[in-house]
């Protein structure tokens, strides 16, 4: 049985730590696929998806868990995987980190690739007697899409012993740029979206880091505790942020429904990315679908990609998925499947 850590449901995860069981090396140290071309979508396996529409080269870009990158000009057929993060080995990283929820954001000419690294040397915080490797979000940047991505700025980005993961980018209405991420639910028992300022260039971040919500806030999320009844899910999963055509600011996130992958989705009551965030009371995606993220296409069509998650006899089996997005009103309508 192979699987992420991150994808597990919280109640056989900590049922393994627990228990004392050693975790599988993540997915994203396997070796490097072979390249291929016209790959239609749903023969990709690939978690956390991301694409990026760039118009500079009139060509999407996706990426996501495992740092590979592939290309296609049309959303059905695409080209790859090729890596593309070349960390500094001699950093904290170590030379073969997992690479998790890559997302890749074009900014004032250059092309930033925000993700969270895993060193398996390291150990950044034991926490009811089990150690816990360093974790972190971490930007490199490149000029072009394709990369290669390496490190340009601080050393790190978020304390050395907090578990953080699943970061993405937002410049806020006063033209802030903030790094927005999650502090792991293993490290702090109930998983938390964050915001952290970035530095202008993005070399680093600064100031304190916020608290934007809870995994408990979750009206929807649930897990069976070993006693009591369910509760929320601990859990805090792959955020990104939105604005609907009106204006109003949005963010999806990824929790549980017990055993089963959900998206959600929160509003911001200011409109800023300070908050305070006010989930909405149900899912917006059907079940086994999360880490979603929101992009546009070259004709103007907002579309939503992310993972389906399936347990196919003990092989969690994830594939990228897209569905029609609408944005036009107060807030995020999913669609349909969209098959391009």
């Amino acid at each position: 049985m192979t699987f992420s850590r991150k994808l597990l449901p919280t109640s056989l995860l900590a049922g393994a730590l627990l228990g004392g069981g050693q975790l599988p090396m993540a997915a994203a140290q396997q070796p490097v696929p072979a390249r291929r071309q016209h790959v239609p979508l749903d023969s990709i396996r690939l978690s956390d998806p991301f694409i990026l529409a760039d118009a500079r080269t009139h060509t999407y870009y996706m990426t996501g868990t495992g740092g590979l990158l592939w290309q296609s000009r049309d959303l059905n057929y695409w080209d790859g995987p090729t890596p593309v993060a070349q960390p500094d080995p001699a950093s904290w990283m170590g030379p073969k980190p997992s690479i998790w929820a890559a997302e890749i954001h074009a900014y004032r000419g250059k092309y930033y690739y925000f993700a969270t690294f895993t060193n398996h040397a390291l150990t950044a915080d034991t926490v009811q007697g089990h150690p816990l490797e360093r974790r972190a979000t971490h930007v490199l940047m490149s000029n072009q899409p394709t990369g290669p991505y390496r490190p340009f700025g601080d050393a790190t980005y978020l304390p050395a012993n907090k578990l953080t993961l699943d970061g993405t980018f937002w410049v806020d209405k006063d033209g802030q740029p903030y790094l927005v991420y999650c502090h792991e639910w293993l490290q702090n028992q109930n998983g938390t979206v964050e915001r952290i300022a970035l530095k202008p260039d993005l070399r680093g971040t600064q100031g304190p880091a916020q608290v934007l919500f809870r995994a408990s806030d979750s009206p929807w999320s649930r897990e069976n505790p070993r006693t009591g009844p369910p509760r929320p899910n601990k859990v805090t999963d792959g955020p990104w942020v939105f604005h609907t055509q009106t204006g109003r600011l949005g963010m999806l996130w990824t929790s549980w429904v017990y055993d089963v992958y959900t998206q959600g989705v929160a509003y911001s009551a200011s409109g800023t990315l300070a908050g305070p965030w006010r989930q909405e009371p149900t899912p917006i995606t059907p079940p086994n679908y999360g880490h979603g993220m929101l992009f546009r296409t070259f004709e103007g069509k907002d579309l939503l990609v992310l993972h389906s998650h399936l347990d196919i006899k003990g092989n969690y089996h994830r594939v990228p998925h897209l569905f029609e997005a609408d944005l036009s009103g107060d807030k995020l309508v999913i669609g349909q499947p969209y098959r391009p």
